[in-house]
């Protein structure tokens, strides 16, 4: 087993490292980039089979054991050691970084952005595979400093997938990106450093077992404060998410798929990991202000979707979506911050869900945009009489996978989308001990009303953009109203497919996360 998560990560870093070799996809521009891409399909291939095999060999009778342990010295004296493992918190967040890598490669081996001024498909390659690498390691790492060093890792092959393969405004929306990021690991990275210096140690597993023994209150309080804004900018947590949407818009189908699928729920992760079990006194003197920073996200992000949806607003789609995750984010930080192993778990699943689902509606939106030349709902719908973009009577298979994407989205019971939130609400009503009932009460009300609103606006969307009149449909720059439009192709149908049945199976047998996350849960809040 460790052998296998050796393998998970040393595999996307070595192909990363070949994309490197001169002439080795060959001589001709044209052939070496499409050999590249095949050869990153191979890789997160091979990557998402270990990531398989690594989920059928746990030992699902004792999730909350670190399983596949790696633990030897690295740097002795900083006593930093190379130490891997997963257990229930992090075997699913894996096994979905690689599943939506592969996807992401797959379906960019047909769709990867081109034009004059853009890099080589031997370059995305490569990018994508050292951000596979980042994000795996930030999943499997359990020494702080690892545990930071991977975080860092997955910021420059997003820099330049934003920058380089872009849209309108990539420039500045990817450099907001690495400056907002970089600011919150630095003061995270201090954190960090004051935790393991005071405990004495960087072993993660080591300071989950304390559970803030030996540390002063002033200590878990600071500690947890630096390096829960760090891991807040990431997460990302209302107000200092505003990097988020400029990304999303601006970056290609790929990026916003694996920054929403995966890099959001790095800064989540890392609060149950480290924060939680590390800084358990910090964390209870911080949570009533996460809670509450997590519920006026919920509602901020839900309102701004809102604004964006409806007629004359000349909202994009993708930006849209980006406002959604807020929101949708906002959920995960509320479980989180009820300090229970229910509000807990239901973030852990929320997790899940959300990168299932997201994803799910980026490549959705992306296809969109490929095919009408646009994402503008102003422009795909119309703001006068038009009755809608009519994708239903136009492609009924791409229109249908946006309706079901979307009310997955607003938490359908039945689908991913429902547990977490669910879970994270109920958690707020009876939290832990020590913590105020009437705010949590106050946080619940508000979630609660997100979901009203949530339901608003995507419905909207789903109105506008699906039904309607093909007669009547507006024009578009790319498409005419009258011109026949593509319906979900292969290849797409081949990177989607998986997405819209985990979503199904996620949200009809919800025990299959819960039981995994609930021991390891229960272990890292100190109850067993």
């Amino acid at each position: 087993m460790n052998a296998v998560l050796i393998a998970l990560l040393l595999l996307p870093l070595l192909g990363a490292a070949a994309t490197l070799a001169p002439r080795a996809f060959g001589a001709d521009p044209e052939v070496r980039g499409r050999r590249a891409l095949r050869f990153g399909t191979a890789v997160t291939g091979l990557v998402l089979l270990l990531a398989v095999a690594l989920a059928a060999g746990f030992d699902h009778g004792d999730p909350g054991r670190m399983q596949a342990v790696t633990d030897v010295r690295w740097i002795p004296a900083l006593d930093v050691r190379l130490h891997l493992g997963v257990d229930g918190v992090s075997l699913p967040l894996l096994v979905l970084t690689a599943l939506l890598t592969f996807l992401c490669a797959l379906y960019s081996t047909r769709r990867l952005p081109d034009g004059p001024g853009t890099p080589s498909p031997l370059a995305f390659t490569g990018l994508l595979l050292l951000l596979e690498v980042g994000m795996l390691g930030t999943f499997a790492v359990l020494d702080l400093l690892l545990f930071f060093l991977a975080f860092e890792v997955v910021l420059i092959p997003m820099y330049f997938l934003i920058a380089r393969w872009g849209g309108e405004g990539r420039g500045p929306a990817a450099n907001r990106f690495i400056l907002y990021t970089l600011l919150g690991s630095a003061v995270m990275l201090l954190g960090l450093l004051l935790l393991g210096s005071e405990a004495g140690t960087f072993d993660m597993i080591a300071l989950a077992a304390r559970h803030g023994d030996g540390l002063s209150r002033t200590t878990q309080v600071t500690a947890a404060l630096a390096i829960g804004l760090g891991l807040a900018v990431k997460a990302p947590m209302w107000p200092l998410h505003s990097w988020l949407p400029d990304a999303h818009t601006a970056a290609p189908t790929a990026g916003s798929v694996l920054l929403a699928g995966v890099l959001l729920k790095m800064g989540t992760y890392g609060f149950v990991r480290v924060v939680l079990p590390a800084t358990p006194d910090g964390a209870a003197a911080l949570a009533p202000y996460l809670g509450a920073l997590a519920a006026v996200g919920i509602v901020y992000g839900s309102l701004v979707c809102l604004a964006l949806a409806r007629p004359g607003a000349g909202g994009d789609l993708k930006r849209l979506i980006a406002y959604s995750s807020v929101g949708h984010m906002g959920f995960v930080l509320l479980g989180i911050a009820t300090l229970t192993p229910t509000g807990v778990n239901g973030a852990l699943f929320a997790n899940i869900g959300h990168g299932l689902i997201t994803g799910l509606l980026f490549f959705l939106v992306g296809a969109v945009k490929d095919r009408y030349g646009t994402a503008d709902l102003d422009r795909l719908a119309g703001t006068g009489t038009a009755t809608g973009a009519a994708l239903y009577g136009r492609a009924p298979r791409l229109g249908g996978l946006l309706a079901f994407a979307a009310v997955a989205s607003l938490g359908l019971p039945g689908l991913a989308g429902f547990w977490g939130e669910l879970l994270a609400m109920f958690g707020s009503f009876h939290p832990a001990a020590g913590l105020s009932r009437p705010a949590y009460l106050v946080f619940m009300a508000l979630a609660g009303l997100g979901t009203l609103l949530t339901a608003a606006y995507l419905l909207t969307v789903v109105r506008r953009v699906c039904m309607g009149d093909p007669a009547q449909a507006p024009r578009t720059d790319a498409v005419p109203a009258t011109a026949p439009l593509a319906d979900v192709r292969g290849y797409e149908a081949a990177a989607w497919s998986p997405l819209a049945a985990l979503t199904v199976v996620a949200g009809l047998w919800p025990a299959v996360l819960l039981g995994l996350s609930a021991p390891a849960v229960k272990s890292l809040l100190g109850g067993g």
